[in-house]
């Protein structure tokens, strides 16, 4: 089973990074430019795991994250946070929303692949 990951950020430039980083470890992506966009991608991506970013014009990653925990079907999606933030306030207020993880970018690929395999269990 190829595992899906549906990636969140505004930057063209991450989603670019992120997008190569998970192709070349075998993921099957789905990119999104906000939270309006990710949760409009949600049923199609059906994600193993969410990436996103926090600071994102029209919905931010708190929103989205609300809205996936508050949705039926995607309600246990892991979510992982890639972000320059690294406050704590902020980071608890991304757990309190739902978020299962958080990276600080820059990213290294291959410890965004350690995050994302020790999330999933795999």
């Amino acid at each position: 089973m190829t595992v899906r990951i549906l990636a969140v950020d505004d930057s063209p430039t991450i989603r670019a990074l992120v997008g190569k980083a998970l192709r070349g470890a075998g993921f099957d992506v789905y990119l999104a430019s906000d939270g309006v966009e990710g949760l409009g991608c949600l049923s199609d991506a059906d994600p193993h795991l969410i990436i996103t970013d926090i600071n994102m014009p029209h919905m931010d990653g708190f929103g989205l994250i609300e809205n996936v925990r508050a949705s039926g079907s995607h309600a246990d999606v892991p979510i992982l946070v890639l972000t320059t933030e690294s406050g704590a306030d902020l980071k608890a207020k991304a757990r309190h929303a739902g978020a299962t993880g958080w990276i600080v970018k820059p990213f290294e690929d291959a410890r965004l692949i350690a995050v994302i395999d020790k999330v999933l269990g795999r």
